[in-house]
C-alpha cells in the first residue's frame, strides 16, 4: 500500500466513522449512501455494477444499459444523489422491459464499511460513468481481481490536479474516453488502456412518450408558437421570463415551456413565476385543454420529459451556457428538427457542439443578442419541428458501438442467454 492509498482509507475512515455517527442529522444524500446495499439476488461474479453518478449521467447510460441487458447481463444501477434515485425509481422498470435483469440502488459511502457488502456480492464488471473516481472502491476492486471500466469519460482540470483521482484512474483496466482531450488526460493519469469512443450523449435513445395529459396543453397551444428552455441553471430562469415577457408583447400567444436543470431549484423557480399564467407539471394535469388556453408557461418541474417535449417546441432555448461555462446537451432538441440556441459557455459539449456549428439548425448566442435572434427566428420558423433528426448529428453518433467493443474483453459471460 502507497502513501496515497494509505492516506485516502484513512481520512475515508474517520470520514465514514462520523457520518455515521451523525446520520440522523444529515441530509438525505448522505444517509442514502450510508444505507447503500446491493440486492441479494444478485449472481457473484455475474453481474455488472453500472454507477451513474445523478440525473444526467443516467440518461446518458440508458442506451448503453439497454444494450448490455439485450445480450443478457444481470445490471445493478447506482447513483449518488436523491434526485438519481428519483430517477432511477421512475425509470428501471421501463429499462428492465419486464427481463428481469435489472435493479438499482444508491453508492455506497466510499470507506471499508460502506464496500464491505458490495465485495461480498462481487461484481463480474464495474462500470462507471464520466467523472467518477473513487480511490477506495477502485484499490478495493482491484484487490478482489474485479475488472473496471470507466465509459464516457471525461477530466477536469481539477481532476488532473487531484492526486486521489491519480490514485483511482491508473487502476481502471479499461477507459472509453469521449474526446481526444479526455484521452490525454486519462493517460496523463496512468491509465493502462484508453481509447476514444466518442460521447455516449450524441447516441441517445429515443425518449418515452409523453404522458396523456400533455394532449390537452398541445390541442390548446397547437397554433401558436412555444419556446422550450431546459436545463437552466440559476439566473438564466429569470433571463429567459424577462424574454419570454418581452417577446409576448410582440407575439401574445407565445407559450414558454421552463425546465430547470436541479429539482432542488423547482420551488424557487415557481416563485419567479407568481403572478404569471402558469401551472406546474407536477400538479394534477387538466383531463381538457380548456384550462391550457389561459395558461402560458408550463413550469417542467418533473424528471424524465423534458427530452420529449422538446419536440414539441418551436424553438429551444438549452441552458448552462449563459449563467455557467459547461453547458448541457443540445442534441436533444435538434434530433427533432427544432432550431437550438445556446450560450457561449459550452465547455463540457465542445466535441458535440463544435461539429455542428454551421451546418446544423444549431447557434451560440450572446445573451444581449436573445431578444433579436429568437424575436427574428420565431418570424422565420415553423411552429414545430420537422420531426427528424438533423442530419449533421449523423457526423457524432456510433459511441455505443464503440464503447462495447472496449468492454467486450472485460464482460463476464451473459447472465441470461439471449
Amino acid at each position: 500500500m502507497d502513501f496515497l492509498d494509505a492516506t485516502y482509507l484513512g481520512l475515508s475512515a474517520v470520514a465514514g466513522g462520523l457520518a455515521r455517527g451523525l446520520a440522523g442529522g444529515l441530509p438525505e444524500g448522505w444517509r442514502m449512501r450510508l444505507e447503500a446495499a446491493p440486492c441479494e439476488d444478485l449472481p457473484p461474479g455475474r453481474w455488472l455494477w453500472v454507477h451513474a453518478v445523478s440525473v444526467g449521467e443516467l440518461l446518458v447510460a440508458e442506451g448503453l444499459v439497454a444494450r448490455l441487458r439485450d445480450r443478457g447481463h444481470r445490471l445493478h444501477l447506482t447513483t449518488g444523489t436523491p434526485a438519481g434515485m428519483a430517477l432511477l425509481a421512475r425509470r428501471l422498470p421501463i429499462l428492465d422491459a419486464g427481463t428481469g435483469l435489472l435493479s438499482g440502488s444508491a453508492f455506497p459511502f466510499d470507506d471499508l464499511e460502506g464496500l464491505r457488502a458490495w465485495r461480498q456480492a462481487r461484481p463480474g464488471l464495474y462500470l462507471a460513468l464520466e467523472t467518477e473516481l473513487w480511490p477506495g472502491l477502485m484499490r478495493a476492486l482491484e484487490e478482489d481481481g474485479i475488472p473496471r471500466a470507466l465509459v464516457n469519460g471525461r477530466l477536469t482540470s481539477k481532476s488532473l490536479r487531484n492526486p486521489f483521482a491519480r490514485a483511482a484512474a491508473r487502476r481502471f483496466n479499461a477507459v472509453a474516453a469521449r474526446d481526444a482531450e479526455s484521452a490525454v488526460g486519462f493517460r496523463a493519469l496512468g491509465s493502462p488502456r484508453v481509447e476514444v469512443a466518442g460521447n455516449l450523449k450524441a447516441d441517445l435513445p429515443a425518449p418515452a412518450p409523453l404522458h396523456g395529459g400533455w394532449s390537452g396543453l398541445l390541442a390548446a397551444w397547437s397554433g401558436d408558437p412555444i419556446l422550450v428552455a431546459g436545463n437552466t441553471v440559476e439566473g438564466e430562469e429569470s433571463m429567459v421570463i424577462a424574454l419570454w415577457r418581452k417577446l409576448g408583447e410582440a407575439r401574445p400567444g407565445l407559450r414558454l415551456i421552463l425546465a430547470p436543470r436541479q429539482p432542488r431549484r423547482f420551488g424557487e423557480v415557481a416563485g419567479l413565476l407568481e403572478g404569471l399564467p402558469f401551472r406546474r407539471a407536477s400538479d394534477p394535469w387538466p383531463e381538457d385543454q380548456g384550462p391550457w388556453a389561459d395558461t402560458s408557461v408550463l413550469l417542467l418541474d418533473t424528471l424524465g420529459e423534458l427530452s420529449r417535449a422538446y419536440g414539441e417546441g418551436t424553438l429551444a432555448l438549452v441552458g448552462g451556457g449563459w449563467a455557467w461555462s459547461g453547458g448541457h446537451n443540445p442534441l436533444e432538441p435538434l434530433r427533432f428538427g427544432v432550431p437550438t440556441l445556446i450560450g457561449p459557455g459550452y465547455r463540457n459539449f465542445e466535441d458535440l457542439v463544435k461539429p455542428l456549428l454551421g451546418r446544423s439548425a444549431l447557434r451560440v448566442v450572446e445573451p444581449g443578442e436573445l431578444p433579436m435572434e429568437v424575436g427574428n427566428l420565431l418570424g422565420r420558423v415553423p411552429l414545430r419541428g420537422a420531426g427528424r433528426p438533423d442530419p449533421a448529428l449523423d457526423l457524432l453518433m456510433g459511441a455505443t458501438d464503440r464503447v462495447l467493443g472496449v468492454l467486450d474483453p472485460l464482460l463476464p459471460a451473459p447472465f441470461r442467454m439471449s
